[in-house]
């Protein structure tokens, strides 16, 4: 499943180049099992190296593709819902 659009992934392998029918790069962080927010470099296994932009492809050989994005969810309105809160304490 694409960490973007959500659509259900087509492809039998996805390599580097890989690109989903919206655009969206699938080998990147944002599609991978590991990706992790809060973590070291934002990844549950041990990288070497930060990779910057977590929507791009990259050529990190821990990559394991996603297959669902309904725990994300809830991270991101658990998310959405402390910006608000901060927001509303100032009077953003």
């Amino acid at each position: 499943m694409c960490w973007k659009c959500k659509s259900e992934i087509k492809l039998a392998e996805i390599t580097r180049s890989s690109v989903c029918e919206c655009g969206a790069d699938l080998h990147s962080c944002k599609n991978c099992v590991f990706y992790a927010p809060g973590s070291h470099y934002d990844c549950h296994e041990t990288v070497d190296e930060l990779v910057k932009d977590k929507e791009r492809a990259n050529f990190c050989d821990s990559f394991s593709v996603k297959r669902t994005f309904s725990a994300d969810k809830k991270t991101d309105d658990k998310a959405q819902n402390a910006r608000n809160a901060f927001a509303s304490l100032f009077g953003n």
